[in-house]
């Protein structure tokens, strides 16, 4: 994990979210107490438990993007589920264990992506070689065909004859030719030519089954369940020698790193390092109000708490342990309230954090400020069709205005009524964008009212539209 103050998280994650410092200041403690942690002392380390955060605010507001940015700023497992897709046991839905599944296969992909990137020098040199024998193969001896009836009454192989071509001339000659073509492979002279590769074959078998709800189609991997004890599968490609080098890369860094530590090291940072972002727990938030819909939701509630509380989770890496990971709840909890929670629950996010509703003037800096904002992002887009796109601060403003109108009069969906905004002001430029003849546009305040003002006049076609 790397060694950021709460000052310094709150920075970077304010470099891609704006506002919303209470939410920060939060996550960053958060964090900076996982790091204290790790460097007390004795038993006493074992008890001190991370708080979970409850992060409550309507969509659109950052909730999601802070703990993104987060996991991917100090380099922890992360994993997003919807509370509303879990049910209780009976009840057609996803079993909560597979929460902590989840996240133990995102830290194993994290974990073997750093361990393939430090043998990657070594891989590409091992995928050159072979790409090398594949183009151009050494010569073997000759063996002179053997007589069945010699076979039959002197089964042990004759000392071969002299061949009739010189052998070590072959030999020279190969190497020499070998020596062009592994030169001709660094100077990419050859990426374009295909090439005839085995690769594993990992395809899943599948398997439908009727689970009530309708038919339902299941992967089933007999490696996993033997054990590994089949031989792995291998299919033929033809692919062009630029994607193949790429597949024997992989293949030698497989071979180079050692799984076994991958597994371990991943299984760690899934219960030192984790994070788990439950969304949409105010969707079941509540008591049971007879049958229907309803009935499951406190049997959601409870069958989280063993996860949330800490517990021992079973996957085919093997048993992974959930105390000391750390979940940020959230939702927007307009109908309901955290109250609604069950009171275990309740308890184990004791940091209560309200996120502020997105302004006028925040939607102006989103889109402008982040390093990833939307105008930089179509001005990325634009470019490589050679058409420049120049956002002027009064298009912006305009910009701005709408969303916040829209968001005001129909539904609140917060900046990502942005997306829906741009895409339509520049519907038009990105249509014909590849053939257009002026190479430059230029979006101000009169652009955009030009552009959007049949949708504004209309009100009912804006609610569907915008």
């Amino acid at each position: 994990m790397a060694d950021l103050t709460p000052r310094q998280i709150v920075e970077e994650l304010d470099k891609f979210i704006v506002g919303q410092k209470k939410a920060k200041r939060a996550v960053a403690v958060a964090i900076r107490n996982r790091l204290r942690r790790q460097r007390v002392e004795g038993d006493l380390q074992d008890d001190i438990v991370p708080k979970n955060i409850l992060m409550i605010g309507p969509t659109g507001v950052g909730k999601t993007e802070i703990c993104r940015r987060l996991a991917k700023l100090v380099n922890a497992p992360f994993c997003k589920v919807e509370a509303s897709k879990f049910t209780e046991v009976g009840y057609v839905g996803r079993d909560v264990d597979s929460i902590v599944r989840d996240l133990v296969e995102a830290s194993i992909r994290m974990v073997r992506q750093e361990k393939y990137a430090e043998v990657k020098p070594k891989a590409t040199l091992l995928a050159e070689d072979r790409l090398v024998d594949l183009l151009c193969p050494m010569p073997k001896r000759r063996e002179t065909p053997r007589n069945p009836f010699e076979m039959l009454f002197n089964p042990s192989p004759r000392e071969e004859e002299p061949e009739e071509d010189d052998f070590d001339e072959r030999i020279r000659r190969a190497r020499a030719e070998r020596r062009l073509v592994r030169e001709r492979l660094s100077n990419g002279e050859l990426e374009d030519q295909e090439v005839e590769i085995e690769v594993e074959d990992n395809t899943v078998p599948t398997v439908e089954f009727f689970d009530g709800s309708g038919m339902q189609e299941m992967g089933l991997n007999i490696q996993d369940i033997l054990g590994g004890m089949l031989p792995k599968r291998k299919k033929k490609r033809r692919v062009k020698l630029s994607e193949a080098r790429k597949i024997l890369a992989q293949e030698e860094s497989a071979k180079l790193v050692d799984q076994d530590s991958i597994v371990s090291e991943a299984i760690y940072r899934a219960e030192k390092l984790g994070i788990v972002f439950l969304d949409e727990l105010d969707k079941v938030a509540g008591r049971e109000h007879g049958v229907g819909p309803d009935v499951s939701r406190e049997g959601v509630q409870r069958d989280l708490l063993p996860i949330v509380e800490g517990t021992t989770v079973v996957t085919k890496y093997g048993p992974v342990k959930t105390d000391h990971i750390l979940f940020i709840g959230a939702g927007a909890f307009h109908v309901t309230k955290p109250s609604d929670l069950i009171p275990e629950l309740q308890g184990r996010f004791p940091i209560r954090v309200e996120l502020d509703p997105l302004t006028e003037d925040d939607f102006v800096r989103i889109l402008t400020e982040p390093e990833n904002s939307l105008t930089k992002q179509y001005q990325a887009l634009l470019a490589t069709d050679g058409v420049s796109l120049e956002f002027r601060e009064d298009g912006v403003r305009e910009l701005a205005k709408i969303a916040y109108t829209v968001n005001e009069e129909t539904e609140n969906i917060g900046a990502r009524r942005l997306h829906t905004v741009m895409e339509r002001l520049l519907e038009d430029v990105l249509f014909s964008a590849p053939e257009v003849e002026e190479p430059k546009v230029v979006v101000n305040a009169k652009y955009v009212q030009t552009k959007m003002s049949d949708l504004l006049t209309n009100r009912d076609v804006t609610r569907y539209i915008l």
